[in-house]
């Protein structure tokens, strides 16, 4: 099956490293100090796209805020995801601290207080029915242990994914990811890893003719029926990079189709969990409950790479097999991490704070929208907000480009995801104030565009 979707890789999702105006900008901000740091960095890293070259170096962070090396704040809108309580939130170091006194780490064979109790956390904040936890040192693993439980499980080997997807950057995750960037030129992936094209709530590029993009579900219904040997189906319930939201009803169908095939369904929400789109999972908002939800990058409080995989309780079947084995498996530190950022994002109500800031943001962009040509839609959930510029009916993409290098020289960073969709992904923590001050720099990007 070809992809019909591919995008350049100039345009997908990160940062382009070597572009015209990436250069002009670092002639400009760039002082000589930090420079050579920069120069020290490609000397040793490999480099590879997203990364390395890196656009500059940063000394300190601190709540929605990085520091570089020039003294300058960055109010940090993108922070990999991680950032759900901002940077080195005080409760989540001291946490790691006493914990790395106590106990450092914790050898596989054993067990430890504090990953018994955040397993527990999780089972109690998770949907319904899904009540067993596997910890692992960060997403893709976590990813790869669904992956491996999936075949136990059902005696198959096929997975359907979504075609611009993006499930991690190991081999296994690339094979089911959809994303032309890491999956070109790489040679044979996985075997069975099916996809097929993904739900947007706009307008379908894929021949379905209602709202509720029945003609995706009714094709994955169809895929399911000719395969008649898929494990899983795994998604993101949500769009992450380009804030794509699912058409009313689509998970719930989807849902309604695995079973119908016995095949189980995989949520993905590694970016997206943790209370920023005001539900502490993204599968919330959809009342839908997957046989497996894999969660990480904010677990562990912005600081200890954390990831888990919860699933349902007769999926506990693989006693004799390894589906992780890793050696951070039950990491004293990390799971201590995670315990204080759920500590965090309750006693703070930073749900609460999602959902009201949300609103407010959206309110600020779709009035913005209205007098911005550029900007051809707006959405989101809780504070994870997408703008999507297009002219004359086309990507914006170099206008994108360009609004993203004037709101890095006001002190904004965010990401470009799909080529012309600005994705904002503050802190939970951030303030109105903070929120409107950056709302404006981006309004002023825009404007010096369009």
């Amino acid at each position: 099956m070809t992809n019909p979707v591919q995008q350049s890789p100039e345009r997908t999702e990160g940062d382009v490293n070597l572009s015209p105006r990436r250069s002009a900008w670092s002639d400009q901000y760039i002082d000589d100090d930090t420079a050579q740091l920069l120069a020290d960095d490609a000397r040793y890293f490999l480099h590879q796209s997203l990364s390395t070259p890196c656009l500059n170096a940063i000394r300190g962070s601190n709540g929605i805020y990085l520091e570089d090396l020039q003294g300058r704040e960055i109010m940090d809108f993108h922070g990999n995801s991680v950032h759900q309580v901002g940077h080195g939130h005080p409760r989540v170091i001291e946490a790691i601290k006493r914990q790395l006194d106590q106990l450092p780490f914790c050898p596989r064979r054993y067990t430890n207080q504090v990953a018994v109790d955040l397993a527990r956390r999780l089972v109690d904040l998770a949907p319904d029915g899904l009540n067993k936890v596997l910890f692992a040192p960060g997403g893709t693993s976590a990813i790869g242990m669904a992956l491996k439980l999936a075949r136990y499980a059902t005696g198959r080997h096929k997975t359907i994914s979504m075609w611009d997807s993006f499930h991690g950057a190991s081999l296994d995750a690339i094979s089911i990811g959809g994303e032309a960037l890491f999956r070109k030129d790489v040679g044979p992936l996985l075997p069975g890893t099916e996809h097929i094209p993904p739900p947007t709530r706009g307008k379908c590029q894929f021949n379905c003719h209602d709202e509720a993009h029945s003609g995706c579900s009714d094709y994955l219904d169809y895929v399911l029926g000719m395969q008649g040997d898929v494990a899983a189906l795994i998604a993101e319930p949500m769009r992450w990079t380009t804030v794509e939201l699912p058409p009313p009803g689509y998970w719930q169908r989807v849902r309604g189709i695995c079973d119908k095939h016995e095949v189980l369904l995989i949520f993905d929400e590694i970016p997206s969990a943790l209370g920023r789109t005001g539900k502490m999972f993204v599968c919330e908002h959809f009342d839908v409950v997957p046989d497996m939800l894999v969660i990480g990058k904010g677990l562990g409080g912005g600081v200890f790479p954390m990831a888990a995989l919860i699933a349902s309780d007769e999926l506990d079947i693989v006693g004799d097999r390894a589906l992780g084995h890793y050696t951070h498996e039950k990491s004293s530190v990390g799971c201590a991490a995670a315990l204080a950022t759920l500590d965090c994002i309750e006693d703070d109500e930073l749900i609460e704070n999602s959902i009201t800031l949300g609103q407010h943001a959206l309110e600020r962009l779709s009035e913005m929208q209205s007098r911005l040509s550029l900007i051809h839609d707006i959405r989101g959930l809780g504070l994870h907000l997408g703008i999507e510029l297009r002219r004359d009916g086309k990507p914006a993409s170099d206008e994108a480009d360009a609004v993203l290098y004037h709101s890095l020289a006001r002190g904004l960073s965010y990401k470009v995801g799909g080529g012309c969709v600005l994705t904002l992904c503050p802190p939970m923590t951030i303030n109105q104030d903070q929120l409107d001050h950056a709302l404006d720099i981006v309004e002023q990007g825009i404007q010096s565009v369009s």
